[in-house]
């Protein structure tokens, strides 16, 4: 075990701050890698975003010899090694871009004990040269990236995956940390047992995203969906009672019009047809999949990413390797094939903390579809997917709270009042009836056959269905059989489904499909108790007309006025060559929407907007409200403002002031006895204010100046001015300080 293991938590955040340039850890990634650095196993559940590289890129440093990262993508393999190489570290990859020449350089260092990083692809770890090779290394400990590959019980199986452990141990005895951004219990399990790493310490970080909006839509089309036209009688039936899919999916986009969108389509054909249809009805979109030629589906993202269209239409491919933080909604036209995959894909809306909508089109013909396609599978892998498969009808059709089930699939502990009303589920009405009947029922079916079977056959039990099965396990004596055949199957299959949400029964992890009584469940059976269920919607019969009023973009501002404004901003930006979040950020707008601002002063009562603004973008502003207001006959009210120009305390003028005499930062913050970070808000809340700073000085001593060009350039181009985005797209590369300072002098000399 390494010496550095014992070290203080101010060893770990010196290295933290000499290494990689950043103060403070994130989230788990401190406990994380005081556990590598011990030696001990380690599983990291985190979702993207949250730094999960550096919680084995840091011990790697620290360690001696070389640390091994098995990772399937030799894309992002590559820009990782390059972001480490920038930062002084000798990482390296091994993997069948290389030549036998650059293959012989990099083990060859790696045996001289000169790479403290070497990515390996699965398929070259299997090698029999690369194991001997491995052998001579000396190595520090294994990484997993994208650990969920080795589950065959989730939704991206690769079996080259479940060698790793086995070829590990033919390299020798070492600590291993596996890592994965989401993950089922039972694929928790799946990797833990697949890797020995049962004993191992586990960290898991929430999977709530509050700012998301989940919305399930009745799917209906004139014809079904083998394409067999419907009768007359059927038409007007089906017409009475949904709208159809293609005329939603325009009145949704239209009603967020000027806001970016995803539509998601399992087909490369129905993404072309959608991405016509929405242009054909002057909503601007492009297509997105692996099928075009590489450098327009490079057009076609930029595009995206720059305003230029308003929609992007895609298969599952689009999003993996962008971050555009102001995505407003997420459409799924089709059934996602698995939940993991749509958490993954709705998670694309609302990265920046703003409002998100992921609405899903769904109908039960778009999961048999897909049952289909699986058919040649092998059995486990197909048994596998149709289960998945279900899992996904059964999120779709439930009428509990979407946020629970989608948390209760990942393992984690919810309580649906915390929704917020933040889906469909909460904010509509749903028929509830008295449960404890029908609840004792299942339970004691699932008691007395001893908590064997999958819920399938416990459902033909409760009916009285004599079925082989039933038969064979003489499971028609049992005393609750049949005590459930006035309900349908589908009424069973919604008890058992919110049972579980309840605690009532929890997934048998070892066998799929099969559920155990849990303490909660054995306690109700011995005394019964009321428990209150909600009926599931019918997808057959339900109307479903989206209602504007129930719609999450219902807010308080004028929405003609923002799209006004919205346009204005973008016009202005393309003038003066700068992004347009330069200009005036999108809740600045929203603002501006509500209060009707008309004068210099007005406009400076606007969060975000400081004189310095005013002077240089706000005249063409206040203008459009001026016409605006007129033209429509609006009275404004300036008590309706409520925020205030940021006051200059005494600490702030004296920031002001030593700024302008180039003193330190760190001596400004030490003489106000205020922490680096403490600094830097301050100094952001006097530049958002509108006054201008200049950290010239500083920044030239801290940063050399292709580096400080290289931030300057990419706000420029972003989307957006957010941290959290910067610091992604330049992952270990620079510290949250820096990049904030760089944000400053940026709009101190764009935005003043």
């Amino acid at each position: 075990m390494s010496t550095i293991a014992s070290e203080s938590e101010s060893f770990l955040k010196t290295k933290l701050k000499e290494v990689f340039g950043y103060n403070q850890f994130r989230g788990n990634q401190e406990p994380v890698i005081k556990a590598v650095l011990e030696g001990r196993n380690v599983f990291v559940i985190m979702p993207t975003g949250a730094g999960k590289s550096l919680c084995y890129q840091l011990p790697a440093v620290i360690k001696d010899g070389t640390a091994i990262v098995i990772s399937p993508l030799i894309a992002l393999m590559k820009n990782q090694v390059d972001s480490l190489n920038m930062l002084g570290i000798n990482a390296q990859f091994l993997n069948s871009t290389l030549s036998k020449t650059e293959i012989n350089k990099v083990k060859k260092d790696t045996v001289d004990g000169k790479v403290k990083l070497l990515y390996v692809a699965p398929e070259s770890l299997t090698k029999d040269e690369n194991i001997t090779f491995l052998k001579d290394a000396n190595i520090s400990f294994f990484a997993i990236d994208e650990a969920h590959c080795i589950s065959e019980w989730g939704h991206d199986f690769r079996p080259e995956y479940r060698r790793i452990r086995s070829i590990i141990d033919r390299i020798g005895n070492l600590p291993i940390i596996a890592l994965t951004a989401t993950a089922t219990p039972k694929v928790q399990l799946d990797i833990q047992k697949n890797l020995y790493l049962e004993e191992s310490q586990l960290f898991i970080s929430s999977f709530n995203r509050k700012n998301l909006f989940y919305e399930v839509r009745q799917k209906s089309k004139i014809k079904d969906s083998e394409g067999t036209a419907k009768t007359a009688k059927q038409e007007a039936k089906n017409k009475a009672k949904s709208k159809d899919v293609d005329k939603q999916l325009i009145e949704f986009i239209k009603q967020h019009k000027g806001k970016s969108g995803i539509v998601y389509c399992l087909s490369r054909k129905k993404v072309e047809e959608i991405a016509d249809y929405l242009n054909v009805n002057d909503i601007k979109a492009l297509p997105y999949h692996a099928g075009l030629d590489a450098p327009v589906r490079v057009n076609n993202q930029d595009a995206f990413l720059n305003e230029d269209v308003e929609v992007i239409v895609a298969t599952i491919a689009f999003g993996m390797g962008i971050d555009k933080p102001d995505v407003r909604f997420v459409i799924h036209y089709d059934a996602p094939k698995s939940i993991e995959g749509y958490y993954q894909e709705t998670g694309r809306a609302g990265r920046d903390g703003l409002e998100g909508h992921c609405l899903m089109f769904y109908t039960y013909s778009d999961i048999t579809k897909l049952e289909k396609f699986n058919k040649d599978k092998p059995v486990t892998e197909r048994d596998n997917a149709k289960h998945l498969l279900q899992e996904m009808a059964a999120y779709s059709e439930s009428s509990v709270c979407r946020r629970l089930q989608l948390l209760h699939y990942f393992g984690e502990a919810f309580d649906a009042h915390d929704c917020s009303n933040m889906c469909d589920n909460c904010r509509r009405s749903t028929a509830k009836f008295e449960g404890k009947k029908f609840i004792e029922i299942m339970l004691t079916a699932f008691d007395e056959t001893e908590e064997k079977f999958e819920t399938s056959h416990i459902i033909n039990v409760i009916r009285g269905v004599e079925s082989d099965f039933v038969r064979s396990y003489e499971h028609s004596n049992l005393s609750v059989f049949g005590k459930g055949e006035q309900q349908s199957e589908a009424f069973w299959q919604s008890v058992i489904r919110q049972a579980m949400l309840k605690g009532f029964l929890d997934k048998d992890i070892d066998k799929t499909d099969v559920l155990k009584l849990t303490d909660l469940g054995n306690k109700f059976l011995d005394s019964p108790v009321s428990v209150e269920l909600q009926e599931d919607r019918d997808f057959e019969t339900e109307n479903n007309e989206a209602k504007e009023e129930e719609a999450i973009n219902s807010r308080s501002y004028d929405e003609v006025l923002f799209d006004l404004l919205k346009k204005l901003r973008k016009t202005l930006a393309k003038q003066k060559g700068l992004p347009p979040y330069v200009i005036f950020q999108d809740p600045s707008l929203e603002e501006m929407a509500t209060t009707y601002p008309t004068t210099e002063p007005e406009l400076a009562q606007v969060n975000g907007v400081g004189m310095g603004k005013i002077k240089k973008f706000g005249k063409p502003f206040l203008e459009k409200i001026k016409t605006y207001v007129k033209e429509n006959e609006i009275t404004t009210a300036s008590n309706v403002v409520v925020k205030q120009t940021a006051n200059k305390s005494k600490v702030k003028i004296f920031i002001i002031q030593q700024i302008d005499l180039r003193v330190d930062l760190e001596e400004i913050a030490e003489a106000k006895n205020l922490s680096m970070e403490e600094l830097i808000s301050e100094i952001e809340h006097i530049t958002d204010s509108g006054t201008k700073l200049n950290l010239d000085y500083y920044m030239d001593r801290i940063m050399e100046p292709d580096r400080q060009e290289e931030l300057y350039n990419y706000f420029m181009e972003a989307e957006t001015d957010n941290i959290k985005a910067a610091l992604e797209e330049f992952e270990n590369e620079f510290s949250e300080e820096d990049v904030r300072l760089m944000r400053i002098k940026f709009m101190s000399e764009y935005a003043m």
